[in-house]
């Protein structure tokens, strides 16, 4: 699907509340690629974010799809809006293992007051990827 943001400068108004993000600072997440109404972030699947099982604890699966869904609704909001997350679904598929986490967010319907986003959470091991998880939710734009 293409999309057209409503701001020029959309990389620089994601990158910069990227920037501004701990929760994805604390997990070492980085912005992978950029596009209107499509992000993906990765982070690496460390021992202290781990569950009991030795997987990557749904926690992090989560902080990571809801980014990259939010961040790829911020990529086609109006200038000087920020991004929150209304109400988020999710379906955990395949234990979360490897060496990284990858989210790709797009939006599914782009709306002026609410946006409808999902993302795909893959785990990366050895070159190979296996989808973890899918979420769905809805963004509402809000003054910055």
């Amino acid at each position: 699907m293409t999309h057209t943001p409503r701001n020029p400068a959309y990389d620089r108004a994601v990158r910069d509340s990227f920037s501004r993000q701990a929760m994805m600072r604390t997990i070492g997440a980085e912005i992978v690629s950029l596009a209107p109404g499509l992000v993906e972030i990765a982070a690496p699947i460390r021992p202290e974010f781990g569950q009991q099982q030795g997987m990557a604890h749904a926690g992090l699966t989560f902080s990571l799809g809801d980014s990259a869904a939010g961040y790829a609704a911020l990529s086609l909001m109006a200038p000087g809006q920020e991004v929150v997350t209304s109400e988020m679904t999710i379906h955990l598929l395949a234990p979360a293992m490897g060496a990284r986490l990858i989210a790709r967010g797009e939006v599914v319907r782009a709306g002026r007051r609410l946006m409808v986003a999902r993302a795909d959470v893959h785990a990366e091991a050895d070159g190979a990827r296996r989808h973890v998880a899918t979420l769905l939710g809805t963004m509402v734009p809000v003054s910055a």
